[in-house]
């Protein structure tokens, strides 16, 4: 990609406007809205400024990029790049306190996603994958991302957000996996991807994602040598079904669960 650089300091100009949108909001008792009429999706002002916070980086920076927004949708652009951004990852998180949320900026360009961040403001580390990057950047300098060497599924520990994992079907395809693995633990959000690229855990598995929940986690996974797909091993980059695995040999002992 000719302006690789350009395109990594425009996407960390927005994760800086992002925490500086978001954390005058943090653990606040902010006011939070409902976006379903029936269940529960919340959103805040905390999400909708940051997105502005990053449209309005954009706009200055990069005019000719599309952009895909969760809280303000599509806008077409001329470039063929397009950024795909979630202000708050993990905004049930967010409203609890927990500092398991984070900002995902993701850049397609039309066969697939290119580049990526995960930013965690409260902790201030910054995830960063693809254009020849794979590091985590925090306030004492940065630190290469590597996914952990590989161990089997029985040692392996698995992360996803929600116990219910989807449809009862995907619940049960989840369970099957989760009974073979020393550990599962729930309720991380982004921070689990984040994670397996630090090398600390071995597995993701979601189900129900949206193309921004999953488009910056993809791109930095990647980057740190880890494997994301869909439960089929397709690409994951449209959302929903979705494994990362922090080596091939795991990713297949777990697809084969899931696909039991």
């Amino acid at each position: 990609m000719q302006d690789a650089q350009d395109i990594i300091n425009a996407a960390h100009q927005m994760a800086d406007a992002a925490r500086a949108a978001i954390l005058p909001f943090f653990r606040t008792g902010l006011a939070v809205d409902n976006k379903r009429q029936s269940g529960f999706d919340p959103v805040t002002e905390a999400d909708r400024a940051a997105e502005r916070a990053m449209r309005e980086v954009l706009a200055r920076l990069r005019p000719d990029d599309g952009i895909l927004g969760e809280e303000y949708g599509a806008a077409e652009g001329s470039s063929g790049l397009t950024w795909i951004l979630d202000p708050i990852d993990g905004t049930r998180a967010f409203m609890c306190g927990a500092a398991s949320w984070g900002v995902l900026i993701g850049l397609s360009d039309g066969q697939g996603i290119r580049y990526g961040l995960i930013d965690q403001p409260f902790t201030r580390e910054r995830f960063e994958g693809g254009l020849g990057q794979a590091r985590l950047v925090t306030d004492a300098g940065s630190r290469p991302l590597a996914v952990r060497n590989s161990v089997d599924l029985s040692q392996a520990t698995l992360l996803t957000t929600y116990p219910e994992v989807g449809t009862s079907a995907e619940a049960a395809a989840f369970r099957r996996v989760s009974q073979q693995v020393r550990l599962t633990r729930y309720g991380l959000d982004c921070y689990a991807y984040a994670l397996l690229a630090l090398g600390q855990i071995d597995l993701v598995i979601e189900a129900g994602l949206q193309s921004y929940d999953i488009a910056g986690p993809l791109a930095v996974v990647q980057a740190a040598g880890g494997i994301v797909t869909d439960w089929q091993g397709g690409p994951a980059q449209g959302g929903g079904q979705v494994i990362a695995a922090a080596s091939a040999d795991l990713h297949r002992a777990a697809l084969d669960l899931l696909n039991a």
